[in-house]
């Protein structure tokens, strides 16, 4: 069920009724928790879920009151991937037309994370396994628990390592040699290495972790929302571009905050020694 009208006008999105997994937002509105919910097989997706979490990404461009969106897991566990009976089972009864049609519904969740505006920072626990890891790594900032294991392991089950853009984008998380063991051995990346190569931004006791990501998530929804959006805008645009495009881009984008009321805002807040009041505009 989506908030969002037709015509793509701003919508509040605290009353957003999920249907597959659990959709949860601050007192204020401002942070959004994403929570897979599907403990008992440790929250593996399905066909319904990929397109919902997709649908939702894209509809958040929309939203009038969520400014960060914390992605998480329940029971322990972030999400174990694809359902191997509710998805692996029918991929192989299918044809190649409906085959591609699933891996660019996949690649489209991917997508819609990182075009969303607000920043996303995974809580990760436990199993973080497949299009679960996929999550993660899209995910702009990731935080974990020491017991967390991230595998990308489709070429265990005689896939490419090239699933969701994960030959791109692991790469300029962690480096070219550590993605590619990764994604040539589909083994288990531990917490530790993670936090270590640079996939993890912090490791959290599993007690405490997704409320270090609420706190982060909260200090980045009361912070310059609209510089946040275009910091996000320019950390993804820039990749395809060479260092004269980017710095051109940047300045573009920087002039364009310098101009908002949030600039002037932080400029007298400095002067009054006060802390800015940041209302996205």
């Amino acid at each position: 069920m989506s908030t969002v009208s037709m015509a793509g006008h701003l919508r509040p999105f605290k009353d957003y009724q999920a249907q597959h997994f659990l959709w949860e937002v601050s007192a204020d509105g401002r942070v959004a928790t994403i929570r897979l919910n599907r403990p008992e097989r440790k929250n593996p997706l399905t066909f319904e879920s990929y397109a919902e979490l997709r649908d939702l990404f894209r509809d958040l461009a929309y939203a009038s009151d969520v400014r960060a969106v914390v992605l998480t897991g329940a029971g322990g566990n972030f999400s174990s991937g694809g359902d191997v009976f509710e998805i692996i089972e029918p991929l192989t009864q299918m044809a190649m037309p409906d085959l591609l049609a699933f891996t660019r519904m996949t690649g489209d969740l991917v997508k819609a994370m990182k075009k969303c505006p607000q920043p996303i920072i995974a809580a990760v626990d436990g199993i973080c396994a497949g299009a679960g890891a996929i999550l993660a790594m899209a995910s702009d900032l990731r935080l974990a628990t020491p017991e967390a294991k991230t595998a990308f392991l489709f070429t265990r089950v005689g896939l490419a390592g090239a699933d969701m853009g994960a030959c791109g984008i692991l790469p300029r998380i962690i480096g070219q040699g550590r993605a590619a063991e990764l994604l040539f051995t589909g083994r288990a990346m531990s917490a530790s290495e993670g936090h270590a190569w640079g996939f993890y931004n912090a490791l959290h006791a599993a007690d405490n972790v997704e409320a270090e990501a609420l706190k982060l998530a909260q200090s980045l929804a009361d912070g310059p929302w609209f510089a946040h959006t275009m910091t996000k805008t320019m950390l993804n645009q820039e990749w395809a571009m060479g260092i004269d495009e980017m710095i051109e881009s940047e300045a573009q984008a920087q002039a364009v905050c310098m101009a908002t009321k949030d600039f002037r805002r932080a400029l007298e807040a400095f002067a009054d020694k006060r802390k800015p009041v940041f209302e996205g505009n």
